[in-house]
């Protein structure tokens, strides 16, 4: 790498470590090759380098499309967990997902990684599996559906993950809708870009809910608004437009959408739950200080980050800490599901 890089070994160990200052230049030609060479550290090496630093990484990549409130508390919910541990914790927010956990794990800085935003296909498991990298994963990398995926119980397969079961809540959405009497429900999902790259949780919310609704014979007509101004309440408009019968509406979307389907609902003099009914699946927000509260699936956010903090400082002290630990969906009920009028 020192000769790829054109500098001395030395100055490759400093950059690694981080235990001398140099120039900008010089660590961007040692990154240019550990990319070219595909580097990653030797487990044992790292450990000759010295003792634990309690520092944990946070891959926390920020997407245009994300909903940053939402994103900081899980970013809290971990740093808190660490602080608990007497670790600090190190904030990796690229938007590429991959090159701030490619420069942690090439060096000695983080004792472990915790990471979210996780993707069906997502680039980090290999990266911490070749560094051997204690890491534990916010979220399940695996493809609904296809081999390996669900079904084959491979999710996540060989690195610790914890998530909510997402598959599970899209039924229990559905069921909770259906044991009420509707026949005609329309879903707010979150914008299209989250599907286009990979969002594991949204595959696996869509296809419990789409299973559910076609075991039930229960119509579904979605809508995916993206965050413009305006996009929320056109959406809606659009579900009633096109399935003027339907009686009930699931939201799976982040809160500012909720919030700006919840104003139009009423702008429309629609009464909740008489004429229609809502429910808030997988609900990272406190539903019941909403304009209309509602009955909903809540996101167990702060539990999910503690479980997966936990997971990689047991693997930090050696013990095998793979796996993974899907948390069941409940329901909290609000009074905004009723039977639909006959």
């Amino acid at each position: 790498m020192a000769k790829v890089a054109g500098v001395s070994i030395s100055t490759v160990s400093y950059a690694l470590s981080g235990k001398r200052t140099i120039a900008a230049s010089t660590r961007q030609r040692i990154e240019a090759a550990i990319r070219e060479l595909d580097y990653e550290p030797n487990a044992g090496a790292r450990m000759l380098a010295g003792t634990t630093t309690n520092i944990l990484a946070l891959s926390a990549p920020i997407h245009t499309d994300g909903h940053l409130p939402t994103h900081m508390r899980f970013v809290t919910a971990v740093v808190d967990t660490a602080r608990r541990h007497d670790y600090d914790v190190l904030l990796l927010a690229t938007d590429d997902d991959v090159s701030g956990i490619r420069r942690v794990a090439a060096s000695s800085l983080v004792d472990g990684v915790v990471a979210m935003g996780v993707k069906a296909h997502d680039e980090r498991v290999d990266i911490v599996r070749r560094a051997k990298l204690p890491a534990a994963f916010i979220g399940i990398p695996g493809v609904v559906g296809e081999p390996g995926g669900s079904g084959d119980g491979d999710l996540g397969e060989g690195v610790a993950c914890v998530d909510l079961d997402f598959e599970h809540a899209g039924r229990l959405a559905v069921e909770t809708l259906a044991e009420a009497g509707h026949r005609s429900i329309g879903v707010v999902g979150h914008p299209p870009t989250y599907l286009e790259r990979g969002t594991g949780f949204v595959q696996r919310f869509n296809a419990g809910l789409e299973a559910e609704a076609a075991a039930r014979g229960i119509r579904l007509t979605v809508v995916s608004p993206t965050l413009a101004r305006g996009a929320a309440e056109r959406a809606f408009d659009e579900l009633l437009e096109v399935s003027p019968e339907l009686t009930a509406v699931v939201f799976h979307c982040n809160e500012p959408v909720v919030e700006a389907v919840l104003r139009r609902v009423r702008e429309r003099g629609l009464d909740v739950p008489r004429d229609l009914s809502l429910f808030a699946a997988c609900a990272s927000y406190d539903t019941s200080h909403l304009v209309i509260p509602l009955s909903c699936i809540p996101l167990p956010l702060d539990l999910m980050c503690r479980i997966a903090v936990e997971s990689a400082l047991r693997q930090v002290r050696g013990a095998d800490a793979l796996g993974v630990e899907l948390i069941t969906p409940v329901t909290e009920h609000r009074g905004s599901v009723a039977r639909p009028r006959l």
